[in-house]
């Protein structure tokens, strides 16, 4: 906890960084410690029958004003309940954000399941691949083609953080996550339907050829050796073999080929350069590799959702489409979801969800000590045009207590809300 002193209310002025003693259901802001700015905050302040705040002079603008040293937190006088204090119209306002919050709580619960039941059923295709082909490529195409449906036709579109929940469909969810990133760039630069469900059965079959590499080199920790690598970069070749079998369509045979080739020809398996390679691989290239940064073989080498974009644009730009790459930072905002912030009222909080119409304003879920985890403010950055975001932290920078609030997941998923975001969970 910051230094600070306790004043009595009516010494409150603007400028002043304070801190409520109050739990946060019983004080109508969004926060219980801020700056104030506005007479009305002011107004609202001394509405609320306390004796005294504390003032943090560190973040204050002005000079604390003539203040007896730090005492016991203030309480609000018995005659002042949090009943009576919820009469007013301020009190009615912080009620309806309550319950957006439950309400945007309720709808990331059914776009986590939604999530899950989509990698339980991409596990269902890779275990029947081979046993029924035809039928197993026409679930793909119909599980694709409602991804796609879904998606394209969205008013706006939200990128959700999804927890870890899978019970054992984790070997899916890297396909799975290259789908949906490579689709909301699809959505973002107007590929026609047909192209974008072509470019989906790619980015979902994109390392069907990993099936021909021994699971003891996939799953090693430790970099490869020369020959592991040469073994590994034939599942491009053998990915494209299989799905010929298959008779997949030609656009997403290439995707699966091409999907390791790099922009500036040190990719692999035939080091192309620039538009040699399609658009579709181009776009499954820049989504493959994000996610492998986020979740790499080794979850010590993992990257946050910041510093793997970041990196992507500033040490590996060569490698990528110029153009596809800037949509793709564009859509997942500077902050993607699952990086921990700092905004600029000092609060700490993790984005959890990214609207890509409005990037940089994403929904920021609160570290707040009085209220419970399971109850967690979620504050919609759209709807604090005052708030913003003044760094990324590090994890292991977070302290203890405030990185098992957040809970930052051990994997990066994200699932996309295709249910006019715009018009929900505005807290």
């Amino acid at each position: 906890m910051a230094d600070t002193l306790t004043i009595p209310i009516d010494q409150v002025q603007i400028g002043l960084y304070i801190y409520l003693d109050l739990k946060w259901f019983q004080h109508p802001f969004a926060f219980s410690h801020f700056k104030v700015k506005t007479e009305d905050q002011l107004r609202i302040l001394r509405g609320l029958g306390l004796d005294s705040v504390r003032v943090d002079p560190a973040l204050s603008d002005i000079p604390v004003p003539t203040a007896a040293p730090d005492q016991p937190a203030p309480a609000a006088p018995a005659t002042v309940s949090p009943e009576s204090r919820a009469e007013s119209p301020v009190m009615a306002a912080k009620r309806e954000m309550m319950a957006r919050i439950r309400e945007q709580r309720e709808n990331a619960a059914r776009i986590e399941q939604a999530f899950v039941n989509t990698a339980r059923a991409i596990r269902e295709i890779d275990r029947n691949l081979f046993s029924q082909p035809a039928e197993t490529i026409r679930v793909a195409g119909k599980l694709i083609g409602q991804i796609t449906d879904s998606i394209l036709s969205a008013p706006e579109l939200a990128i959700n953080l999804m927890g870890d929940k899978l019970g054992g469909e984790e070997v899916y969810v890297h396909s799975l996550n290259v789908t949906m990133l490579s689709m909301m760039i699809a959505r973002d630069i107007k590929l026609p339907h047909e192209v974008a469900s072509v470019l989906g059965m790619g980015a979902l079959m994109h390392d069907v050829g990993t099936r021909n590499i021994p699971d003891r080199i996939l799953n090693k920790l430790d970099a490869y050796n020369h020959a592991e690598q040469a073994l590994v970069e034939t599942h491009c070749q053998g990915g494209f073999e299989i799905g010929q079998k298959l008779g997949l369509a030609a656009p997403a045979l290439a995707i699966i080929r091409d999907h390791h080739e790099m922009f500036d020809g040190s990719g692999y398996p035939r080091h192309l350069q620039g538009e040699a390679t399609s658009i579709l691989a181009r776009i499954v290239s820049i989504a493959n590799h994000y996610d492998e940064l986020c979740n790499p073989r080794n979850p010590a080498e993992s990257l946050t959702p910041h510093e793997a974009l970041s990196l992507m644009f500033a040490k590996m730009r060569s490698r990528f489409d110029p153009k596809l790459l800037q949509v793709f930072i564009r859509c997942l905002g500077v902050y993607p979801p699952g990086t921990i912030v700092q905004l600029a009222n000092s609060v700490v909080g993790m984005v959890v969800n990214v609207n890509t119409a409005k990037p940089t304003r994403p929904q920021v879920m609160i570290y707040e000590a009085s209220v419970p985890r399971e109850e967690a403010i979620v504050v919609n950055l759209e709807q604090q045009p005052d708030l913003n975001i003044v760094k990324s932290i590090r994890p292991s920078q977070v302290p203890k207590d405030i990185y098992n609030y957040l809970s930052p997941r051990k994997r990066v998923s994200y699932y996309f809300d295709a249910s006019d975001p715009g018009r929900r969970n505005q807290p």
